[in-house]
């Protein structure tokens, strides 16, 4: 037996603020979260600007012990989940937090514990680092550390697939719900990219934009970097109403590809198959869901000349004619590219999106491109009632994810 998959917690950390709603509100009103950086020292680095988490102290929300045993992405992971556990009304007993899974992206890991202890090594050539750096920079230490808060013994594990890394554990999830393996699910993603090192591995892409983040317009320049978390709460469609819950949307269906093509430059073959498969594993009645009728795609879109031209190329393949009528918007132009975090703010909005009947916007954008021919939703949300839409994450490694979402019936 197959399930309709609910979403019934939403729980999220951004560049707008520390809840769902703050990142909510920020992209329905079409602002850019984009600033300038105060992680790192001013003038360092060829880009000043990211989509940084505003005035985060983890003593809000962990003791003093516990905020050094955990990187700053594997606290954002946590302060998301808290909120969409909150939100969702459950509470795990032992028996059901044997059925419950935790599935969460993760593209860096700790790369501030990495940066501090090499520093430490290498520039003040001290010969031992802290015994907590492993502990701390290893990817899955978000999704442990919701484990351990909330006494979760199911299955348990962190995807690692760059940018998509997010949308990848969300898809997982969601078939492990809808399939009956586990009967509930936590699953998003996490990431705090800003520091130094890392940055500066950025900086040598030669890909960060110098200014902002302007996916689809002429003169886009690049990306922005961002951090953050966001988790989604999935149950059965059928669990969820016998309980009495709100249901934030459904997911409706996923799908996976890889391009077999480069490292760093996409395809939009690949793009298109993945888009393609999740549409065939959502259905509408018995049949699988036609194109004309996704509304709303919530793009990559990284603001990068390859990366929005292709993804263009990829969505006109899939639509055709229909591409004409689609809603599409970059969100990245206002909470950043958050890595393995990117595909579950997206997701998040999406949602929004579909429940609030209001697109967010592309931000900062200027000047259309021939070559960006879609209606992109330029600087100002707009209104739209929708009932399925899509999100698209495609990863360095040319690994893409695609899911499917629907509105709440």
């Amino acid at each position: 037996m197959t399930h309709r998959v609910a979403v019934t917690g939403i729980g999220a950390i951004s560049a707008f603020g520390q809840t769902y709603p703050d990142l909510w509100a920020g992209l329905a009103a079409g602002k850019s979260a984009i600033r300038p950086l105060t992680l790192v020292a001013p003038g360092v680095l060829r880009f000043p600007n990211a989509a940084e988490v505003p005035d985060y102290d983890p003593l809000r929300y962990f003791d003093e012990k516990e905020a050094q045993m955990l990187d700053r992405f594997a606290q954002f992971a946590a302060v998301a989940a808290r909120e969409a556990v909150k939100a969702s009304g459950i509470e795990f007993s032992p028996e059901l937090g044997e059925q419950t899974a935790i599935v969460l992206g993760c593209s860096a890991g700790g790369k501030a514990t990495e940066d501090d202890a090499f520093h430490h090594l290498y520039a003040l050539q001290e010969p031992r680092v802290s015994p907590l750096t492993i502990p701390r920079a290893m990817s899955n230490a978000g999704a442990s550390r919701v484990s351990l808060e909330y006494g979760i013994t199911g299955p348990v594990f962190t995807v690692s697939t760059a940018c998509s890394s997010a949308n990848h554990a969300i898809g997982q999830a969601f078939r492990m719900v809808r399939s009956g393996e586990v009967e509930v699910a936590l699953a998003g993603g996490s990431e705090a990219p800003l520091s130094l090192g890392f940055l500066k591995a950025w900086e040598a892409m030669r890909v960060v934009a110098p200014d902002t983040c302007r996916p689809f317009s002429l003169d886009r320049r690049g990306l922005i970097l961002g951090e953050g978390a966001a988790v989604l709460m999935l149950e059965p469609f059928d669990r969820a109403r016998s309980r009495g819950a709100t249901i934030l949307g459904e997911i409706a269906g996923f799908g996976m590809s890889s391009d077999a093509h480069h490292i760093t430059q996409p395809s939009a073959l690949g793009a298109a198959r993945a888009m393609r498969a999740a549409l065939l594993d959502a259905k509408l009645a018995d049949a699988h869901l036609a194109p004309e009728a996704i509304g709303y795609v919530n793009a990559h879109g990284t603001g990068t000349l390859s990366n929005d031209a292709t993804e263009t190329e990829a969505i006109k393949s899939v639509f055709g004619a229909h591409s004409k009528n689609l809603l599409v918007s970059s969100t990245k132009s206002m909470h950043g590219h958050a890595l393995g975090a990117a595909g579950a703010l997206e997701a998040v909005a999406t949602l929004g999106a579909l429940r609030c009947g209001l697109i967010p916007p592309t931000a900062n954008f200027t000047a259309p491109d021939p070559a960006c021919d879609l209606d992109v939703v330029p600087n100002t949300p707009r209104q739209a009632q929708i009932e399925f839409a899509i999100s698209n994450s495609f990863a360095f490694g040319g690994l893409n994810a695609v899911l499917v979402f629907r509105k709440a019936a």
